[in-house]
């Protein structure tokens, strides 16, 4: 890509600059440690990301992977649930969990309590009958309310015609009938064959010393065991193609997925989806062009958005388009959505246009980076997903130097608007629908 000298009136040399220097380091136990010292900073955080996530759960267990890590934190050998409360809340501080592991943050005085306590969950959650009843039946509630909820409905529908049988077309939390079945035991299985050291990337930001933080954290996690790095297995996802699920749902709004498979994040074009992303449908207030044209012109929708990069991972993400629309709009709103895709397949994007687009991505990219858990969170994607040290820095220039031209032919690789996928959910025939996606433009 070339970069161009500038954008909207700024030079390369005014273009923001942001980095987040740390020190990366081989934990004794196999683990990555990465830390990020910045003196003064109040807060220090910590992310423990344990790689494989939803990717391991059996078949017929969907949602274990989302319960282990949820219930990690929820008592260990040494304390249970209210002695990790007791010792957390006088600093301020937090620890929770999900399906790819903990992250907390506390009062950076108080740094080696959070690590000592995170080291003790990563090794040794005990996973309490009662507090594991309790969580499932959340869960299991949650899952009634999402099948009784069009929404959901309608975005499992799209996910299953995008992704076929791959984990990534299923809920990352399970089923009703899934999380029913798992037990203590499955947890304790799960966690001790899966969370291991050779998967874990630790990252910590915060007013710490790092050659303290590894000594610390390398005796908390000399039990910890090694294990096997996570495997790499093929991975076949089924081709762009026409499809349309009508999901019924007696409502008065229609909730409409359109779509197809994305990219990787590793996608050499990345940042020029990123801001073709924002051109289309998820710019700034409702400058984009699905917003302008379907909310503010026709007042279709409010809720309308369009874009393939902010799904992107280790696995393509997708390409989706949503509106929440009335039943007799719903036609109008797919068939719109369809012609700005062959717009920006046909037609050079206005440079005014495309800088407002720039302008605001480059504006507001350093925003947020100044919390603690955020740049943590930063290092762990950077380590996970084999960003260059100057990753951050070069993303402002990339987004500047994106052209009228490479962005219409990143819409031509990319974008699929004659192979989409098209979940409805509310009360509308699938007889339009298909019509629309055979009639091409």
């Amino acid at each position: 890509m070339r970069e161009r000298g500038s954008t909207a009136g700024r030079t390369r040399e005014a273009l923001p600059t942001l980095s987040i220097p740390s020190e990366r380091f081989e934990l004794r136990c196999g683990a990555t440690l990465l830390v990020s010292a910045r003196a003064g900073m109040p807060v220090t955080a910590m992310e423990a990301h344990v790689r494989g996530g939803p990717s391991l759960d059996p078949v017929g267990l969907e949602g274990l992977a989302s319960l282990t890590g949820g219930l990690a934190d929820q008592g260990t050998r040494r304390r249970d649930e209210a002695a990790i409360a007791s010792a957390l809340e006088p600093a301020g501080g937090e620890v929770h969990g999900d399906s790819t592991g903990l992250s907390g943050s506390i009062v950076s005085s108080e740094w080696k309590l959070l690590l000592g306590l995170v080291a003790e969950m990563l090794l040794e959650p005990t996973f309490p009958a009662a507090q594991v009843r309790l969580q499932r039946e959340r869960l299991l509630q949650r899952l009634r309310n999402e099948a009784a909820d069009p929404r959901q409905r309608g975005v499992q529908a799209f996910r299953r015609m995008v992704y076929g049988d791959h984990w990534l077309g299923r809920p990352a939390y399970g089923s009703l009938e899934s999380v029913a079945r798992i037990e203590p035991r499955h947890l304790r299985a799960h966690h001790r064959k899966h969370w291991t050291a050779a998967r874990g990337v630790l990252a910590v930001c915060g007013d710490v010393d790092p050659a303290e933080v590894r000594a610390f954290l390398d005796r908390r996690l000399a039990r910890w065991k090694t294990g096997a790095p996570l495997p790499k297995r093929p991975v076949e996802f089924p081709a762009p193609r026409r499809a349309v699920e009508v999901v019924r749902a007696d409502r008065k709004q229609v909730h409409v997925y359109l779509g197809h498979l994305g990219i990787r994040r590793a996608d050499p074009d990345f940042a020029t989806l990123v801001v073709l992303d924002h051109v289309l449908g998820q710019g700034p207030g409702f400058t984009d062009r699905v917003s302008r044209r379907l909310r503010d012109e026709l007042g279709l929708a409010y809720s309308v958005s369009a874009g393939m990069t902010a799904s992107a991972g280790l696995s393509p993400g997708t390409f989706t388009a949503y509106i929440g629309t009335s039943p007799e709009h719903v036609e109008t709103a797919v068939r719109h959505f369809l012609h700005e895709l062959w717009r920006l397949q046909d037609e050079l994007v206005p440079e005014e246009e495309l800088r407002l687009a720039q302008d605001y991505l480059i504006g507001s990219f350093p925003l947020g980076f100044e919390r603690a858990s955020r740049r943590a969170g930063h290092l762990v994607a950077a380590e996970v997903h084999g960003h260059p040290p100057d990753h951050l820095e070069r993303l402002p220039r990339l987004f500047a130097a994106v052209t009228p031209e490479e962005l219409r032919r990143a819409a031509r690789e990319h974008l699929f608007p004659d192979r989409c996928c098209l979940s409805a959910a509310g009360p509308v025939s699938s007889r339009g629908l298909e019509r629309i996606l055979a009639d091409g433009r």
